[in-house]
């Protein structure tokens, strides 16, 4: 069975379109705004024709909604052409849907319709340059002035933060909060004085989109850009758009691992030594059976996780798994395929370097894997083991 077979004929379409759109107008021109980084303006405008920023967005608000399952397979088709692009929907999707679970009526209808065009495109700004993963310990405050709040801090590894016209900001609006996460919310911001795009960081990979850090410098936001007009639930609310954003990290792990054994696969039947293909060679034989196994068991957990997530159900557990072992995957993949294409795998002339290079972000990306195994841990604890 295709693993397509799952979703609607409608939502087939939408992937096979994707598919299409990677085959025909990324995968001829990726190599070289990669090796430039150069910002990919072009796809990104035809990504807003097909509808891409707006899976998320119900009809109502001018989306193309799709169910999870879908958009986890949507992800991976991007990134089958170039991780990148699906960066640059990545974080726009998880602030579509924080929206859309707890923005106020006048907050979606603000900002959803511009959103599912890609008229206005989103990001959210979580970690500091001195937390890391420990988000409770964030210093970025936004303290309630007469026509507002001034917000102080910084934000680092914002991803699309100078192209997005809307960020969707964690902050403490309450620094004495006892427990601390009860003093944190979520700003809705937009570019403006007192906020400066600092620097661009500088990659291994993940080419193309900015990661940066910005800075805020009694910047003023209204009083009703705290999402859902009420403090203190921000942290709650950023724990559920991150199951989210661990399913897209986890599909865009399954789009790298499968262009690598895609092309693993390919040379390894073109490549001839000793009289055969390589395929033949009982070394490169195993690997490639092994490459296959891992994507097609990091796909039906991803999935799976996927469909928890459609039914309504949470899953931190399941989306902390699939992002885990899609990620660990994809880099032993990445590298395999280095292997197999011995000395070509190493040149810039082949993608296989880069795949190598692009792997390892989703092993720290959207929190590490090791924060991964810490909330799989103590959920099975919570939850008295796995469901039978």
């Amino acid at each position: 069975m295709s693993t397509l077979d799952i979703l609607s004929e409608d939502e087939q379409f939408v992937v096979s379109t994707v598919r299409d759109f990677v085959d025909t107008e990324v995968k001829p021109v990726v190599q070289e705004l990669e090796h430039s980084d150069t910002y990919p303006e072009a796809l990104i405008e035809q990504m807003k024709r097909l509808g891409i920023f707006g899976l998320a967005v119900p009809e109502e608000f001018g989306g193309t909604p799709v169910s999870m399952p879908c958009y986890v397979l949507v992800t991976e088709e991007l990134s089958r052409g170039w991780m990148s692009l699906a960066g640059a929907m990545g974080g726009h999707t998880v602030v579509a849907k924080l929206l859309l679970h707890f923005g106020t009526e006048e907050q979606k209808r603000r900002y959803l319709p511009k959103l599912a065009t890609g008229e206005i495109r989103a990001t959210m700004a979580l970690t500091e340059p001195g937390g890391g993963s420990d988000l409770q310990a964030m210093r970025t405050s936004a303290r309630r002035a007469t026509d507002g709040y001034v917000v102080n801090g910084s934000k680092t590894w914002i991803t699309n933060s100078r192209r997005s016209g809307l960020i969707a900001l964690m902050c403490k609006t309450d620094p004495a909060a006892s427990p601390a996460h009860k003093g944190i919310s979520i700003l809705l911001v937009e570019h403006g004085p007192g906020l400066t795009v600092s620097r661009d960081l500088p990659k291994l990979g993940y080419k193309g989109v900015e990661s940066c850090e910005l800075s805020f410098d009694d910047y003023r936001a209204p009083s009703d850009a705290v999402l859902g007009g009420a403090e203190g639930r921000g942290f709650a609310q950023m724990m559920k758009g991150l199951e989210t954003g661990r399913l897209q990290v986890a599909a865009r792990a399954l789009g790298v691992g499968r262009a690598a054994f895609e092309d693993s696969l390919a040379y390894a039947q073109e490549r001839e030594t000793f009289g055969e293909p390589i395929w033949k060679h009982q070394s490169i034989g195993n690997h490639l059976a092994d490459m296959a196994t891992s994507l097609t068991a990091a796909r039906q957990l991803t999935l799976y996780a996927a469909k928890e997530a459609e039914a309504g159900r949470r899953v931190d557990m399941e989306a902390g798994m699939a992002k885990l072992f899609a990620s660990e995957t994809a880099m032993t993949i990445a590298l395999n395929a280095m292997r197999i294409h011995g000395g070509y795998g190493y040149s810039t002339e082949f993608d296989v370097e880069r795949y190598f290079r692009d792997a390892p972000l989703m092993i720290v990306g959207e929190g590490t894997n090791e924060i991964q195994r810490g909330v799989i841990a103590s959920q099975l604890v919570k939850r008295g083991g796995l469901d039978a």
